[in-house]
């Protein structure tokens, strides 16, 4: 049926380049973020922050802060969600597969399956978060009501 109104057709090129748009925006918004966090307490940047399950924790400032932009990053996700996918029943795939890719990419980078509780408490919370966040957005956006005509409506 053509010219259907989001029509359900598998696109493998579509949602391939979701996902690498997806990701694209999960680690500019978490670089951003943890540059913030760097130029607050003067430290220098690495690549550790990103991908070393051992650096988040509750015992030095500097973990809480990394944790904190693991956080806001899942927000700023979320706003990628909506406008990259723009389907609420589709958030939950994209955050997890997000999320799984970086896992693959911390253990890829430490040499070493992630085992720090608090790195998979804080995945657990930004996947919450992420996927809730854009499903509502989303969802907002499509209950939105559909104008039927363009022409101003008169008092009756």
């Amino acid at each position: 049926m053509a010219g259907q109104f989001r029509s359900y057709v598998w696109d493998p090129v579509l949602i391939l380049s979701q996902i690498v748009l997806m990701q694209n925006v999960y680690y500019g918004s978490l670089g951003l973020w943890l540059a913030l966090v760097d130029w607050l307490l003067r430290g220098s940047p690495s690549l550790d922050q990103m991908f070393d399950a051992e650096i988040l924790g509750f015992s030095t400032p500097s973990g809480r802060l990394s944790m904190m932009s693991f956080i806001l990053n899942a927000l700023t996700c979320a706003l990628g969600l909506l406008y990259f996918i723009r389907r609420g029943k589709q958030c939950l795939d994209f955050t997890v597969t997000v999320h799984f890719f970086h896992l693959l990419g911390c253990w890829f980078y430490s040499s070493r399956f992630p085992s720090a509780l608090t790195w998979w408490l804080v995945q657990a919370v930004c996947i919450a978060l992420m996927a809730v966040i854009g499903e509502y957005l989303c969802m907002r956006t499509e209950l939105k009501e559909i104008p039927l005509n363009s022409a101003p409506k008169s008092n009756v």
